[in-house]
């Protein structure tokens, strides 16, 4: 037998290539179907997070993925287990996480005879995943997680699911213990890329938009060598923040608004080109598309030039060969002096002193005491729109948010992920109180696993990404009330955390200030409340469509 070579239960099979890929961590919510599973994770000493709700386990491992550019794994019982990740592989897909999900399955050998749970999950689960299948022979296991897992690994990174039946999972066979085997970056059209290049070349008023797939693609010194050396300013979203720092000369975040007036040309790298960047169209401005993958091409767009491949390797040529041929001077001045003046009006918001609170007042109080590394987590509509406005990002990988596909709910679980790959870094954790009622429970998660997280709720008691627009679009709105201030902190005080309630701006910072002490100190989450003004509605230039 060779080094790699395994014996053992159909758990240690399907685990070995999964720890040879890095993975130190198992999230679940346990279930007899996934028994072996968690055997084989206690036996090699992978750390077990179990949750209240199987989405937070997929979220949880999203996360994890996230922060570490390796597979995040989730183990989901049959049948309701499996359907109760299925948003979180939703929005893992449209995040391009490279997701892990085993799911436990109804014994083969009984099938169609009406086993506990018994459903055939691969038909609704394919439309979620790179890769959706049920393995059927324990010899098979370590081959079919490995083959997946490089699939989740390969670009367009995506989230994959294999289930197991109960039988073929307890029964011991053999496998290959090795890691994954990920091809390696494809290389760019070097057509494309000098199209790409000249057209950045050429511009006067350029601008490049990072998005995740920079994260990704271990791509963020090669963007911050291009945005140097061709002289252009960057904007990020998603993943993509903090890949050049948010003190970086030619960095930008509050000036997107001249992209569309004034630049004329705009390299999107590693980023979508749907409703967050106008769906592609640039009036004034010559759109370079770079991505990771074919399929990741903007048929919808009309594009100057699509570029596929290596991330990286398309953002050194550029580097090279987008050298500026005019002064860019005045235009990166010109941004910066319109960044500096939006900032400077920020501040009055920041400190805003009334009652009820203004949202932006939260944001004021949280920043001062935000660590340069702190993991931050937005998960809400117009509370958590503000985070993306006013955190700035100078570490990569330290912002995580619910990306397009917008499902509430992710936040404790990619908290969690924060706070067990990251146990020396602050967490933050940013709610809306609409997003508090998804996966609020799972603040037992922290408890039990003792992983002091800082949240910090907005609570404006509606459902205020609905209200707002409804009521001006109809001149009434329904269903978009929640109970005015509703007790979240004492919700939080139950399962075993700390909390408060804060009504008071003067109140915020003290507040803020216990929340970091006693989180820290208690190995505990602390919810700190806040009652803001429902009738704030955060000033949007997307839309639905």
């Amino acid at each position: 037998m060779t080094a790699e070579a395994l014996e053992g239960h159909g758990g240690e099979l399907a685990l070995a290539p999964l720890r040879a890929a890095g993975v130190a961590e198992l999230f679940t919510l346990s279930g007899g179907h996934i028994f072996p599973l968690l055997d084989a994770a206690v036996k090699a000493d992978v750390r077990i997070v179990d949750v209240r709700h199987e989405q937070t386990a997929a979220f949880a491992a999203e996360g994890t993925a996230k922060l570490t550019r390796r597979p995040g794994v989730a183990a989901l019982t049959a049948g309701p287990g499996v359907t109760n990740g299925m948003s979180a592989l939703a929005t893992a897909r449209f995040n391009g996480s490279p997701v892990v999900v085993l799911g436990g399955r109804a014994p083969q050998a009984r099938w169609g005879a009406g086993s506990l749970q018994e459903i055939d999950h691969v038909p609704f689960v394919a439309p979620l995943t790179k890769v959706a299948r049920t393995v059927t022979a324990t010899d098979d296991i370590a081959a079919a997680v490995a083959v997946a897992t490089a699939e989740a690994l390969t670009p367009h990174r995506g989230p994959v699911f294999l289930d197991v039946p109960l039988d073929v999972l307890f029964a011991s066979g053999k496998g290959d213990a090795s890691g994954p085997v990920v091809p390696a970056p494809a290389e760019p059209d070097p057509d494309a890329v000098r199209t790409a290049a000249e057209i950045l070349a050429r511009a006067e008023r350029p601008a490049i938009v990072a998005g995740s797939d920079v994260w990704w693609g271990r791509a963020e010194e090669a963007l911050v060598r291009c945005a140097e050396t061709a002289r252009v300013p960057v904007f990020m979203n998603g993943m993509g923040r903090g890949c050049v720092p948010a003190d970086h000369e030619l960095a930008f975040n509050r000036t997107r608004g001249l992209l569309k007036e004034e630049a004329d040309a705009i390299v999107v790298v590693g980023a979508p080109l749907d409703f967050r960047l106008r769906f592609g169209r640039y009036e004034k401005a010559d759109v370079v598309h770079v991505v990771d993958a074919p399929e990741q091409q903007a048929g919808h767009a009309d594009v100057a030039v699509s570029v596929v491949g290596d991330l990286a390797a398309v953002l050194d040529r550029l580097a090279e060969g987008g050298r500026p041929q005019r002064d860019r001077s005045a235009w990166i001045e010109r941004l910066r002096a319109e960044e500096t003046e939006a900032r400077t009006a920020d501040v009055d918001l920041l400190e805003a002193p009334g009652t009820p609170i203004h949202p932006a007042r939260v944001y004021g109080e949280v920043l001062r005491r935000l660590d340069s590394d702190a993991v931050v987590v937005c998960d809400g509509g117009d509370f958590a729109s503000y985070a993306g406005r006013f955190v700035d990002v100078k570490v990569p990988g330290s912002w995580l948010d619910t990306g397009p596909y917008g499902c509430l709910g992710s936040g404790p679980g990619h908290a969690i992920a924060a706070r067990v790959v990251h146990p020396d870094r602050q967490v933050v954790l940013l709610l809306g109180d609409g997003a508090f009622g998804f996966s609020g429970m799972d603040f037992d998660t922290m408890v039990r696993h003792r992983l002091p997280v800082v949240a910090v709720v907005g609570n404006n008691g509606i459902w205020g990404l609905e209200k707002h627009p409804m009521d001006a679009l109809y001149g009434y709105d329904v269903a978009a009330d929640l109970q005015p201030g509703c007790r979240y902190d004492e919700v939080v005080r139950a399962l075993g955390g700390g909390g408060e309630l804060v009504e008071d701006p003067n109140q915020l910072g003290p507040a803020l200030d216990r929340a970091f002490a006693v989180s820290e100190r208690d190995r505990l989450p602390y919810l700190v409340n806040v009652v803001t003004d429902p009738a704030n509605a955060y000033p949007r230039t997307s839309n639905l469509g």
